[in-house]
């Protein structure tokens, strides 16, 4: 799998010009820099709660993938809609879910996002059009597809005079040989619906390499048979994946249809925190974690004198205060009621 660091930054077949980086406001860069930050420094607290016995279930971590989640999120509005997997907490931070009502989901709390009743893998806001994660491989793809098709019903059928709202759909590489995948890219492409297909190739489905599950392993390709662009971006570069979503973002909007970027990233903790992580080799996953994306963009923060040590100081402070509230808020926040088990099964008349 070593030979997948040597790919291209990106391999553009987008009919779009690719949006550049070069005049990218330096606030939004630093922006950038705290999503990411936020992303990484919550999943490291949630591993530190899950085992003293604060979280249960099943937690997977997203640490080492943050340039995928800010790079295409960050390009999103707000009335845009996100899809998510089971590695679904950083998505929803980056879509402006807080950290205290993410924090206290995993924790069961009634003051969670989905009230308590999701916990890591259902993470949920209605509010933020953040559609959920999914405990099962390929379950968020129809319901993205679903987002997509209603925003051009709402514009063409309706009459809504009103930008049309795109989807973003985040899922696995292990998820790409699976029916839901074909069958919702054919369907996007057959009715030019506003999505884009983020593939998260962190280079294994759980304990399954990629290489020795598909017969094609350049996911991005898949995108030719369908008619739809097929991109393939570092996914450790948050600038890069930034710039390929921002077209593909541009295209769907306009109603040109759907894009497939396939991210190349890697997952620096075990598939969840109850794996004990022994099948992928030292020498992989060191030569992953050299090309950590927060410390990618730091360099390049400082070598293009964007900022100083001391403003990116003050970021880390910054995230520290909102993960000890994250934290406080759910330590302190009610348990669901026992008499209010069937609550939020179906909407209130």
């Amino acid at each position: 799998m070593l030979n997948m660091l040597n790919k291209p930054a990106i391999v553009n077949k987008l009919d779009d010009q690719t949006v550049s980086n070069s005049n990218l406001d330096p606030i939004h860069i630093l922006d950038l820099y705290e999503d990411m930050l936020l992303g990484r420094n919550f999943e490291d607290m949630c591993a530190q709660m899950y085992y003293r016995g604060k979280m249960f279930g099943f937690v997977h971590l997203y640490n080492g993938q943050e340039a995928v989640s800010t790079g295409v999120i960050k390009c999103l509005e707000p009335f845009d809609y996100v899809c998510s997997t089971y590695r679904d907490h950083v998505h929803a931070l980056s879509k402006g879910v807080a950290a205290r009502e993410v924090m206290a989901e995993l924790f069961g709390k009634e003051t969670g996002c989905s009230r308590g009743r999701g916990g890591s893998m259902h993470i949920f806001s209605a509010k933020h059009n953040f559609l959920g994660g999914f405990a099962f491989i390929g379950e968020g793809i129809p319901v993205a597809t679903g987002a997509a098709f209603q925003s051009i019903y709402r514009q063409q059928v309706l009459g809504e005079n009103k930008k049309l709202a795109v989807t973003a759909c985040f899922f696995g590489d292990g998820t790409t040989n699976n029916g839901q995948f074909f069958e919702c890219l054919n369907m996007s492409v057959l009715w030019k619906l506003p999505i884009i297909f983020v593939v998260e190739n962190n280079q294994w489905a759980i304990g399954m390499a990629h290489h020795r599950s598909s017969s094609t392993p350049e996911i991005y390709k898949k995108a030719l048979a369908f008619g739809l662009p097929g991109v393939e971006v570092d996914g450790m570069d948050v600038l890069a994946v930034r710039s390929v979503a921002q077209t593909a973002i541009h295209r769907a909007r306009s109603g040109k249809g759907p894009t497939l970027i396939e991210a190349l990233t890697y997952r620096f903790r075990g598939h969840s925190l109850a794996d004990p992580d022994e099948l992928r080799s030292k020498q992989e996953k060191e030569a992953w974690i050299n090309r950590d994306p927060i410390k990618k963009l730091k360099s390049y923060i400082i070598s293009n004198t964007i900022a100083d040590e001391k403003a990116l100081d003050s970021i880390h402070k910054k995230v520290k205060i909102i993960i000890d509230d994250a934290i406080n808020f759910a330590l302190e926040s009610p348990d669901p009621k026992v008499e209010d088990l069937y609550k939020y099964l179906f909407a209130d008349s």
